[in-house]
């Protein structure tokens, strides 16, 4: 390693702190400030019940008089990708999309909200059995994919302090 580099490396926490970045989970930080503060929205689907499921180990469970409500409107859609010469769809995509906004139950004002968007495959190739199993797992895939983007945004928002 070049002592350049050795001099660029050392002086990248200084450059960081000058930028006014700050850790996630740091004191003050927003992951601190959610850890265990926002009461996910029952679900009333499976995809819904894996998407809750994700965001609370991502935030903690809330706990009795949690700060934030989160509120989730959680579309899918599946559309054929691959057919065969049969005529039969060997590929599924599968989209999904939330809408999310974030509310300070205390003052009953929206701090932050947005929509993400993402996709997954399977294959449908297999027995009916596999098949379905394939869905399945795409759908626990996709929440955790959008749950990870909701995160994202929900750590990078402004917080009241």
């Amino acid at each position: 390693m070049s002592l350049y580099n050795r001099r660029s490396l050392l002086a990248l926490p200084l450059a960081l702190a000058a930028c006014g970045f700050s850790p996630v989970y740091g004191t003050g930080g927003t992951g601190s400030q959610l850890r265990g503060q926002v009461l996910v929205q029952e679900p009333s689907t499976q995809a819904g019940y894996l998407l809750t499921r994700h965001l609370e180990t991502r935030l903690g469970r809330s706990a009795s008089g949690q700060r934030y409500a989160l509120d989730l409107s959680i579309t899918t859609e599946e559309d054929g990708l691959a057919v065969n010469t049969s005529g039969d769809i060997t590929r599924f995509n599968l989209v999904g999309r939330v809408e999310y906004a974030l509310r300070d139950t205390s003052a009953g004002t929206i701090v932050t909200s947005g929509k993400v968007e993402n996709f997954t495959a399977y294959s449908a190739t297999g027995t009916t059995v596999a098949s379905l199993a394939a869905e399945r797992n795409a759908v626990e895939r996709l929440m955790v994919i959008l749950g990870d983007q909701i995160t994202a945004r929900l750590f990078a928002a402004d917080l009241p302090t």
